[in-house]
């Protein structure tokens, strides 16, 4: 069951930065794999800062927050 969690706030978090950066979303699994690797990046971030995501909503935050950071810097390597 956490899987099933973990793919669907990954889906979400990838779209919800895909509408943040650029508009529109990726597409259902572009989605999920930008919102999980955002998730990883979003933890690590969160945990630098001495934050803390408690349940659902601030697991989503976080992921989302890591999935824009990555799509910005995906951004600026490909203007660079």
């Amino acid at each position: 069951m956490n899987l099933i969690l973990f793919l669907i706030i990954g889906g979400v978090a990838g779209w919800l930065a895909g509408l943040i950066m650029k508009g529109r979303g990726f597409g259902v699994l572009t989605n999920v794999g930008i919102g999980i690797v955002g998730s990883v990046i979003g933890g690590f971030v969160f945990r630098l800062l001495g934050l803390a995501a408690q349940g659902a909503v601030g697991e989503l935050v976080t992921a989302t927050v890591g999935a824009v950071l990555l799509l910005a810097i995906v951004s600026q390597i490909k203007k660079g």
